[in-house]
């Protein structure tokens, strides 16, 4: 007990204590990083990206705190699936309609991140998410839906976001509305293969993917910069919360050899089986990025039935 007390110290998040690894970034920091000593860790390639982001101090449920949060050094998987709208549209707030690739048929994801150098400190994460139309846009064009199948600018409702720390719970679910929860969950992401494991509140599987890594392909710096908004409520009123990802090296297929996606017994599970996905349309792995995830902000949306 004692080593894990001198391992971590306490921080308030708005009246919530949460507690962080003694000596890491968020206990040296408080989101206010000094890049060039970040720069000199070997897993990061580097903080150009950054050096071009400003952050700016904000209220918010979580206290007072820096915009956006950044993530130095991270991997991604995701594996989207083509679903029946009538079964998206269920799980949907009426205010969001699905993002539709054909009549009667959205597109629906489950994710799994890696964020080994970040503000708040190494972390992983997982989710069920489902594309939607931007809030505010009137007629959806071609142009939305292929920027969306390409992963550069997307809109999201996420069902479940399950993370492995504290810090990253309070944040997500105080902060920005995320459905949140802390669990076991591992996930490793390689040049050669790709495996996540979700537990659930019994120590068994959730959900768990294991998976050829695509062919991965490197980008210069700045070249690629994606966009993802997701849509939540806070206190009742609609906020969109935006996170630019700068892929540094990332692979995409179209096959589906190799890729295991097993649905255990939990949240993660019972939230994709009632999209009732019908056949997995792509596979996406970043095995290197960097992101900036900013604070959510108000916005408005109009109801589909109207």
């Amino acid at each position: 007990m004692s080593s894990t007390q001198k391992d971590t110290v306490k921080a308030d998040l708005g009246g919530r204590e949460v507690t962080v690894p003694k000596g890491g970034l968020y206990d040296r920091y408080r989101m206010n990083p000094d890049l060039d000593e970040i720069a000199r860790d070997p897993r990061v390639s580097g903080v150009d990206f950054f050096r071009r982001l400003t952050k700016v101090r904000v209220d918010s449920p979580i206290g007072s705190t820096l915009t956006p949060n950044f993530y130095y050094t991270m991997s991604t998987a995701r594996l989207t699936m083509v679903a029946p709208s009538r079964a998206i549209r269920a799980r949907l707030p009426e205010e969001l309609s699905p993002l539709e690739i054909a009549p009667g048929l959205g597109l629906v994801s489950v994710m799994f991140f890696r964020y080994d150098v970040c503000d708040i400190d190494f972390y992983t994460e997982a989710a069920v998410g489902i594309a939607v139309k931007p809030a505010r846009h009137g007629r959806l064009g071609f142009f939305d839906l292929v920027s969306g199948l390409k992963n550069e600018h997307l809109h999201s409702y996420v069902l479940s976001l399950p993370v492995s720390s504290e810090i990253a719970q309070v944040r997500g679910h105080d902060g920005y509305g995320f459905p949140k929860w802390v669990t076991g969950l591992d996930v490793d992401i390689n040049d050669l293969r790709t495996t996540a494991r979700v537990a659930n509140d019994a120590g068994g599987v959730d959900l768990s993917l294991q998976a050829d890594t695509p062919v991965q392909r490197a980008h210069p710096s700045g070249e690629r910069v994606g966009s993802l908004t997701s849509y939540t409520t806070i206190d009742g009123a609609w906020h969109a919360t935006l996170n630019q990802t700068h892929v540094l090296n990332s692979g995409t297929t179209r096959g589906t050899s190799g890729i295991e996606l097993q649905l255990g017994e939990g949240r993660m599970s019972d939230d994709l089986r009632s999209l009732t996905p019908k056949r997995t349309l792509q596979f996406d792995v970043m095995t290197e990025g960097q992101a900036a995830l900013h604070m959510p902000v108000p916005t408005s949306v109009q109801s589909r039935n109207k």
